[in-house]
Order: structure tokens, then C-alpha cells, then sequence
């Protein structure tokens, strides 16, 4: 087995930030000089013929998104580094007949079977083996990763999109920045980033910092920083999608030239394609837009490395399928005024988002790859924002009382509690008695004392 590249220090998840921006670009298409702009971008040609391919299922749109960790030119002043790498992965899937969206995060410290990859041009291909999910670029290019992204998961994969650290902090500053929340102060000299706690609207420059801080933030693990990477992906997302974004011409030139003079993508994502895209985005529904991590768990022999867990390949068939994870409405089948006392809920029919109120890290992580393994579509994780019960609740809205009783059904000590605000999808609120699950649930039992070791995933607080 040829061995795998030393990647060194990870620098973040930052380009998962790219996905957001192809919903946006594809929300903005409507303006005419988008086609002037569209000239700027870089593409790159990958031969999809040459491997056996996942099945592509039609009315879904899935892209992998590559942040390309490259130190040559501007990048230069991030540190010293050969090639590019990918140092953050991610497929975007869009469901192009609901207009829900799915952003999967495949983390870069991932251990994976790897095929093969034939020598190319500016390559020396690569022998099947174990490694990094991350790794295989350096050895086959763009076309090597694609070709490994979909045999690992599955996933059918219609286009690429690649961004660098520059292009990422110039479409900040072309918004005015990103709000954001920091609970306690940041002095991370790797990141090149020192913040004050607070409520703050983040620069180019210091979101960069900000999602590429790893060692001061958190627990310090590639897990905990996605978690804070999807948080500043939905304040992004929130920012642009904003009357005062939406509405200025300068605004939108400005940002659609920073995102276009920095992507590179495959031949065939052209701006037909696109404007195809913007017609099922253009209403999206912020909570029909969903961002999760690949379940996984620590590797048996290498604590600084992780696994995908059993869990897995049910995330990656709802999402070559096109399920809407956020709970969403269907194609309109179910009859609404079905109010009888016999209808019976599965555990595919919840969906919850998880809240970790216990103060141990990573719980939410671990908590969400148990029901997940049940069968419950688990839409989130996180830290208390507007409930924080000492006891674990489930909180539900009106009429799901039934789903809510079946979730907490298969947890040691959970109540439940109707409130308004939620619909259709539950909350779970890990208490400070979480006792675990009961019996009946997956083998696992999270209990308060448990050790969670390698898969913690420290989410920050959204509340100053």
C-alpha cells in the first residue's frame, strides 16, 4: 500500500462557505450581468467515464464542494505549503423540484477505503488504500477526488466547485461582512485571529480566521470546527439573502465578481445550469436548508483520525434520493385532515433537531448518531438558544404529539412539552439528568459519565 501525503495541520473548514455561495449565486441569477461576470470563472475538465459511477436520480443536484487549501500567489501569506490540497469537502445536494437543500460535510481527518486513480498530467496517480478522504487530490487531482467522494458514499455527483482562501475573504467583505457571535475572546496566532467576545460583524479577514481556528476554539478537534463552520455558513447565508443584500446592484456586482474571479468547476456547471438551480432556489426557505457532518466515530487505532459510523450510508441514500431533511412538506400526498387516533408514526416520520443542555461536550454529536441509527432523521445539532430545561424534554408543536411520545419513548428519562414556533420538526433538550437511552434503542448508552473522547463536536453559543 503506497503511502498517504503528511497534510500537516488542518486549516479549517472555511470553503464549506462555497456551497452557500452556488445558493446564492443561483438566487441572484436574475440580473442580467451575471452573464458578463460568469466569464470570470475557472473551469477544469474531469473524465467521469473512466469509473463505475453511483446511479443518478433525477430532480436531484449533487455538487461537491472543495475548498482548496493552495499557498501559491495571494494565498501565500496563510503559510507555506506544496500543491493544492483539499483542506475542506463537501457535497451540496439541491432537490430541484422542492427547492430544499442539503449540505453534508465530509471532514477531513475521515479514514475511507480509497480506489485507485490513474497517473495524469501533473499527477503520479495513486494505489488502492487506506487514508484520508482528503489525501487523494494531491496524488490525482480534482478528478481522482470526485471519483473517491462518490465510491465512499455513493453518491451520485453531477459537478465540482473549488474556491481558495482569498476568493472566500473577498466575498465577505463584498456583503459588508458577517455577523456574528463570539462567546468568549479568540487569540489564535495560527488563524492569524484575535477577537473580542461579543456580538460583531466579521471582515473578510477575520472570517477567514475565524473558520480556519482550530486550537483555540472549542476542543480543538476538526469536528468541533465544522460545527462552528455551519454556524457562520447560516449567518452568511442569512446576510445575503437579506433586503439590503438583495436590493443593491453594487452590492450583489461586488459579490458575484469576488465569488467569480475565485471558483474553479467542471466544464459541464455551466450558466444554463446554474439558471436551473435559481429556479428551485429562488424561494428558498431558510430551514429547508440544512448543514450536517457525515456520522461518524473515533478510528480504533489512531485517536487523531475519524470513521464513518453505521449511520452513514442511510444519510447518503437520503441524500442521492433527494429527502428533505429539514422535515419539509413532501409532493403533497398525505391527506392533512387524516386526524385519526390510529395513525401510526415511524421513526423515518420525526425528524429533531438536538440540544445539548448538559454541558458535556460532544454530546449532541453522539446523541444524534444513536437516533440516527434508529431510524429518526436528525435535522441538527447544538447548544440551547431559546429553551434550556434542567430536565430533557422533548418539545414539539401542536398535533405532533405522537411523534414527540415516540421519541421520548426511547430515552431513559425524557418528558414532553407543546410549544409554539415548531413545526414538524421536534426538539430535544439534553438535560443535566440525561440518563441515556433505554433498551430498546441502539446498543449505545450515552450516559452522563460516558467518555466521548474523539467525537466531540463543541458547538458555540448563538446567544450574547
Amino acid at each position: 500500500m503506497s503511502g498517504s501525503p503528511s497534510l500537516g495541520l488542518s486549516t479549517g473548514k472555511w470553503v464549506a462557505c462555497a456551497a452557500t455561495a452556488l445558493v446564492i449565486i443561483a438566487s441572484l441569477l436574475g440580473y442580467g450581468w451575471y452573464r458578463g461576470l460568469v466569464g470570470n470563472i475557472t473551469t477544469a475538465q474531469v473524465d467521469t467515464d473512466e469509473w463505475d459511477r453511483p446511479t443518478n436520480v433525477e430532480g436531484v443536484l449533487n455538487i461537491l464542494v472543495i475548498g482548496s487549501d493552495v499557498r501559491s500567489g495571494e494565498n501565500a501569506d496563510y503559510g507555506a505549503a506544496e500543491g493544492a490540497r483539499p483542506d475542506t469537502m463537501l457535497i451540496a445536494s439541491i432537490n430541484v423540484d422542492n427547492g430544499a437543500a442539503t449540505l453534508v460535510n465530509l471532514p477531513r481527518d475521515l479514514m475511507v477505503d480509497l480506489p485507485g486513480c490513474d497517473a495524469v498530467e501533473g499527477y503520479e496517480g495513486m494505489q488502492p488504500q487506506q487514508g484520508m478522504i482528503s489525501s487523494v487530490m494531491t496524488f490525482g487531482g480534482v478528478g481522482c477526488q470526485w471519483k473517491v467522494v462518490e465510491q465512499v458514499t455513493g453518491v451520485h455527483l453531477d459537478h465540482f466547485l473549488m474556491m481558495d482562501f482569498v476568493g472566500f475573504k473577498d466575498m465577505v467583505d463584498a456583503i459588508g461582512g458577517v455577523e456574528m457571535c463570539i462567546p468568549e475572546p479568540i487569540d489564535d496566532p495560527k488563524a492569524h485571529l484575535v477577537l473580542d467576545a461579543g456580538l460583531q460583524s466579521l471582515d473578510g479577514e477575520d472570517s477567514l480566521g475565524f473558520v480556519r481556528s482550530r486550537y483555540s476554539q472549542g476542543d480543538g478537534s476538526d469536528l468541533s470546527r465544522i460545527d462552528r463552520q455551519q454556524e457562520f455558513m447560516g449567518a452568511m447565508l442569512r446576510e445575503v439573502l437579506s433586503s439590503e443584500v438583495m436590493t443593491s446592484p453594487v452590492t450583489i456586482t461586488r459579490f458575484l465578481g469576488a465569488v467569480t474571479e475565485s471558483i474553479t468547476t467542471d466544464e459541464e456547471l455551466t450558466v444554463d445550469t446554474m439558471a436551473d438551480i435559481a429556479i428551485s432556489m429562488r424561494e428558498v426557505d431558510l430551514d429547508r436548508v440544512q448543514f450536517v457532518t457525515v456520522p461518524n466515530g473515533a478510528h480504533p487505532a489512531d485517536e487523531n483520525r475519524i470513521i464513518m459510523s453505521d449511520a452513514a450510508p442511510a444519510l447518503f441514500e437520503a441524500i442521492n434520493n433527494g429527502e428533505d431533511l429539514g422535515g419539509g412538506d413532501d409532493d403533497g400526498d398525505s391527506d392533512s385532515d387524516d386526524t385519526s387516533e390510529d395513525v401510526s408514526v415511524e421513526p423515518g416520520d420525526v425528524a429533531v433537531e438536538v440540544v445539548n443542555n448538559t454541558g458535556i461536550e460532544g454530546l449532541a454529536l453522539e446523541i444524534q448518531s444513536v437516533l440516527v441509527d434508529d431510524g429518526f432523521v436528525v435535522t441538527g445539532t447544538g447548544n440551547p438558544e431559546q429553551r434550556a430545561p434542567e430536565a430533557t424534554t422533548v418539545f414539539h408543536g401542536p398535533g405532533d404529539e405522537e411523534a414527540a411520545e415516540l421519541l421520548a419513548g426511547s430515552i431513559t428519562n425524557a418528558r414532553t412539552e407543546e410549544v409554539g414556533g415548531l413545526e414538524q420538526t421536534l426538539e430535544l433538550v439534553a438535560g443535566s439528568d440525561w440518563e441515556g437511552f433505554g433498551s430498546s434503542s441502539s446498543e449505545s448508552d450515552l450516559s452522563i459519565t460516558d467518555d466521548l473522547g474523539g467525537v466531540t463536536a463543541e458547538k458555540q453559543e448563538s446567544a450574547c
